[in-house]
Formats: C-alpha cells, structure tokens, sequence
C-alpha cells in the first residue's frame, strides 16, 4: 500500500512538472513571436532602407519589416486612405506636414492627424542631382546650360510629377530661373517617382534628368551638377512613427536604429547626408 502511494505520488509529481513546462514552453514562444513592422519610405531610400532593414533583422529575427516605397505624395495619400503603416518617411517637409497636427495649419489643411508628434525628427539630407544618360550625347555640363538649353528648346529634361518632391525641388528651380514650365512641355517629359525619371535617363530615353544625387549614385549615372539651397532649398527627410502604429515601441526601436552609426553608414554609401 504504502509502495502505491509513492508510486502514485512519484507520478502526480512528474504530471505536475510536465505541466509547468508546458507553460513555460508557451511563454518562451509567446515571448518571441514575430512582430511586422510596416515602412512607407520615400522611393529614393529602396536600395539603403532595404539593406538597413536586412541589418537590423539579423539581430531583431522577431521583427519582420515590410517595406513600400514610393513618391511621398502617394505615400501620404495611401496613409490618409487608412493603409496599415508603422513608420513614414517623407523625401519633403510638406507630406510629412500634412499628416502633423502640430504642422501649420496652411499645410496640413484638412486638420490630419497621423504622426506622433514627438517622434518626429529630420533624418538626413539629400541633393538635387542634375543627371546625364552615358556619354551625355546633349553635352549639358551644369543647370545654367540646362537653362540655356531649355529656353532654345534644344534638349529634352525628365524631372517628377508636381505632386513628387523631386518634381517639386525642379519648380523650385524653374521658379529660381524665371521660367514657365508650361511654357516647356515640348521639353519636359515627367515621372511619378524619382526611379521612373532616374530610369528615363538610364535608358537614354531623354536628354538629362534631375533627381537625387543618391539615385544617380546607386543608378551608375554621371552627375554634371547639384542645385544649390538658394536654386531650391535644402532637401530634408523627416521621419516618424505613425499615430495609428500597432507596434509604437517596436517602430520608434527601428528608426533610433536607422539613425544610428550602422544605419548612417549606410546612408552615407551613397551619398545621403545623415542629421540624426
């Protein structure tokens, strides 16, 4: 009898500890179940933002990134419409402006309110390139030949869509120099994002393009010249975590990770010019 109730209390004990690491198995996958962060970033961060997400996941293996990269202006619309997004990366102040409650009221006019405000910073700076196919068959040699070229209607120039910051930055200089874009059309033919412009000019589609300095960079193209601050200003993305965000923590962790030395370094390979 008494060999049967320590035969029984043996197995009540094993039944017991069997359960407990049942649990604790549980809580371990539980612990490190896989969280998907979702990055709306400007077209011109593809090749840098992919390479700094396959970094970052090598010590993160339960944060899973996806990415969509595009013009910031479709970026915006598609997180206005509601998309499923953590973090946003605008190429321009004014898309990111016009998600930002605390933005002026003159940009952000409809009163949006996607951004967590105190997330927000300027994460690095880029340059508008004034880029040629090879063997620049135009010879255009720097934006003032550009201009000259443009007003004797001589060359043919691929630049971005008005509502595309690098569409934007070229009015600026269009504006700088006193002309008319629609009086150019014959000139001008346009992109969506700054990769379809950087495509036109790597297949010698057109004469010259202006875009990034980075996108000529990573696209293997020849930049003849860079606008100047006063041509059209300084060209600033900021970043921030998303107020509609299901994962804050985890998406304010990847952007400190983005502007950290091993994301800067990166950043810098081709050309950008970090500021966090």
């Amino acid at each position: 009898m008494k060999n049967w109730r320590k035969h029984a209390l043996s197995l009540l004990a094993l039944t017991l500890a069997l359960a407990l690491t049942a649990c604790g198995g549980s809580g371990k996958e539980k612990e490190t179940k896989s969280t998907e962060l979702t990055v709306f970033a400007a077209a011109s961060m593809q090749e840098t933002l992919t390479e700094i997400g396959e970094n970052y996941r090598k010590d993160h293996p339960n944060i899973r990134l996806t990415f969509n990269f595009d013009s910031s202006g479709t970026l915006k619309t598609q997180i206005q419409e509601g998309a499923d997004c953590d973090i946003f990366i605008s190429a321009g102040q004014k898309q990111m402006d016009q998600l930002d409650a605390a933005a002026s009221a003159d940009v952000n006019t409809e009163g949006l309110d996607f951004v967590k405000t105190e997330t927000r910073f300027d994460l690095l700076e880029n340059k508008v390139a004034l880029a040629v196919p090879d063997g620049n068959p135009a010879s255009i040699q720097s934006y003032d030949g550009l201009k000259a070229a443009l007003e004797a209607g001589t060359v043919l120039l691929a630049m971005g869509n008005s509502d595309v910051p690098v569409g934007q930055y070229t009015q600026k200089i269009f504006d700088f120099w006193g002309l008319n874009e629609e009086a150019l059309s014959g000139c001008i033919t346009y992109g969506s994002n700054v990769k379809e412009v950087t495509t036109q000019v790597s297949e010698g589609a057109v004469d010259c393009g202006i875009i990034y300095a980075t996108d000529a960079f990573s696209a293997g193209l020849t930049t003849v010249d860079t606008a100047t601050a006063e041509m059209c200003g300084q060209v600033i993305y900021p970043a921030a975590v998303l107020s509609v965000s299901r994962h804050p923590d985890e998406a304010e962790a990847f952007l400190d990770y983005v502007r950290s030395p091993d994301g800067a370094a990166v950043l810098e390979s081709v050309g950008f010019i970090p500021l966090g």
